[in-house]
């Protein structure tokens, strides 16, 4: 959403008042190592296995939340640029990433990238976002990232598969909300032949899908 239409930022600045609650909400829990090991173990790992972590990459994430990615992926690269809606979430991510040189905090509108310059980044990801998107604002992130990115730049993104049965039981759970009570941030969930047109009608070549647990994974390259 955009800045007379924010209910992306309210919904998130109103669940992310405090650091704890900010990290229950992104990942269930507040310990730091927990995080940290688990990070490294999960989504660092998809990252290696589809776009790669390279030492001279500049890297964006699309929905940083208070950093815990990228509080472990920064000494790994070069650059790191986080982007969230949320102020909230922003203030606690500067809180989170303290003294580690080579990071930067970006506040975005909810729909677009546009404080980053076209062709600026070599590796964009978005992990555990889109599902709390709609898909028209999915696909608006997805031909962003296509602009941000360097000629051979990698995109990589992800959703609750709902081909699954992991996926479907988070259908269910959401489904089972009263119409005039969901919450804004209820979950959402995708398909791989989704992702995978959403990146192809973007402009990716090598367009690769894969499931991975609950996840449905799209990547491709500029």
């Amino acid at each position: 959403m955009n800045d007379t239409s924010p209910s992306y930022r309210d919904t998130w600045n109103s669940l992310s008042e405090s650091l704890d609650s900010a990290l229950l909400h992104v990942a269930g829990y507040t310990d730091p190592a927990r995080i940290a090991a688990e990070t490294e173990t999960n989504t660092l790992s998809l990252l290696r296995n589809t776009i790669g972590i390279r030492p001279e990459d500049t890297m964006l994430e699309i929905g940083c939340g208070v950093g815990r990615i990228g509080r472990v992926l920064a000494p790994k690269i070069t650059k790191w640029i986080g982007c969230d809606v949320s102020d909230n979430m922003l203030r606690h991510g500067a809180t989170w990433l303290a003294g580690i040189p080579n990071v930067q905090l970006v506040r975005i509108s909810g729909h677009d990238l546009q404080p980053i310059p076209d062709a600026h980044v070599d590796a964009v990801y978005c992990p555990v976002v889109f599902m709390h998107l709609e898909e028209w604002d999915r696909f608006a992130y997805v031909k962003e990232a296509f602009r941000i990115l360097k000629p051979g730049g990698r995109f990589y993104c992800d959703n609750a598969n709902l081909d699954s049965d992991e996926g479907w039981a988070v259908f269910e759970s959401s489904a089972r909300f009263d119409p005039r009570a969901r919450p804004q941030h209820l979950s959402r969930c995708s398909t791989t032949i989704e992702l995978g047109v959403f990146l192809k009608r973007a402009g990716f070549h090598d367009v690769r899908t894969g499931t991975a647990g609950v996840w449905a994974l799209a990547w491709g390259v500029k």
